[in-house]
């Protein structure tokens, strides 16, 4: 579940107290942050990030525009409505929420261009207006009371955007080496823990979970932030539930660590390394499916059998292996519902 996320250091009693929350802020990893026109060049040297203009109600952020409006009267709500589909973003706040109001406007937002946004003041607010008509809205600014709440926030957001999934044993049916192709090398920004590593395949409903380099070799020493991923042409999944290509992929990207329990988080991509190697195809099965990934052809390169990573070159028919599964096909790497076939 990704939504927008943005916090206010334009409130603060004095610029010492505004810049605390930008540097609070930039510390948790959140780059969108308002703040006031007289802050702006003293505020920029902090660190590299978003920062959003707010004035006489307007709203100025990376070439896009939208509205602020106080809700405090019914007349208010109708008003903010009135520019769902006409800007980029509405953001609204209020000194007394009521859910009703707050239901009005994500049925008025919906299927429209426009983002809608909601000032909250606690993690537990973003939480209820994230989950009212299930959808929620589009994002919230948090005005923090409290400069814990930011940490709290993340915090929240890190467990809504991760979940666990349900990896299935799937048994080998073929292992064949294919010739040689274009294999790419994800190096991340995070230590890679034994048992972990990431979900790639050939069919972006059946991804094989390649173990990270992180177990130690009488040929090389450990990697333990690498993945030898497969060549240029296989899926890998990422955040927000999109599978990417390997061909895609680039220094700054974000994508899903997984380990051998189905437990995942985000990793930052450091480094993606191209290169010609020699390949292999390993075919698995399960009830009745078919799916295959393709893999450098070395002892290094590791799957999960049973809760162990094992090489690829000591697997053998018949052997199981741990999969992710998906009913969905994929469009540009989003879900769908339609009938694909990749084989």
């Amino acid at each position: 579940m990704y939504k927008i996320v943005w916090i206010r250091a334009d409130v603060g009693d004095s610029q010492d107290a505004r810049k605390k929350i930008v540097t609070t802020a930039l510390e948790k990893n959140f780059n969108d942050i308002i703040v006031n026109t007289d802050d702006f060049e003293v505020f920029k040297k902090l660190g590299k990030f978003n920062l959003i203009k707010l004035q006489d109600g307007k709203i100025s952020f990376s070439g896009k525009s939208g509205e602020f409006i106080k809700i405090e009267s019914k007349g208010d709500e109708v008003k903010a409505a009135e520019f769902a589909g006409k800007t980029d973003y509405v953001f609204v706040a209020a000194s007394d929420w009521k859910v009703i109001p707050v239901e009005n406007l994500i049925a008025a937002f919906q299927k429209t261009k426009s983002k809608l946004l909601v000032e909250v003041h606690s993690t537990e607010e973003a939480r209820l207006f994230f989950e009212t008509l299930e959808v929620g809205v589009d994002g919230i600014v948090l005005n923090p009371v409290d400069l814990k709440e930011i940490n709290t926030l993340r915090n929240f957001l890190d467990e809504i955007e991760t979940k666990d999934l349900k990896l299935v044993a799937a048994k080998i049916t073929k292992i064949q080496s294919v010739g040689t192709g274009d294999r790419v090398c994800i190096d991340t920004c995070s230590i890679l823990n034994v048992g972990e590593g990431m979900l790639i395949g050939s069919q972006s409903n059946g991804l094989f979970l390649v173990h990270s380099e992180s177990v130690e070799s009488e040929y090389v020493d450990s990697r333990p932030f690498r993945v030898n991923a497969g060549p240029v042409h296989a899926y890998i999944l990422g955040t927000r539930d999109k599978t990417r290509y390997l061909s895609d992929l680039k220094a700054g990207d974000e994508v899903m660590a997984v380990d051998s329990t189905g437990k995942t988080r985000p990793v930052t991509l450091g480094r993606v390394k191209i290169e010609k190697r020699p390949l292999v195809l390993i075919e698995a099965e399960y009830e009745n499916n078919k799916y295959n990934i393709i893999l450098q052809n070395a002892e290094t390169i590791r799957l999960i059998s049973g809760t162990q990573p094992k090489s690829i070159v000591d697997l053998n028919e018949g052997d199981s292996i741990l999969m992710w599964l998906d009913v969905h096909g994929r469009h540009f790497g989003m879900k769908v519902d339609e009938s694909i076939i990749e084989k």
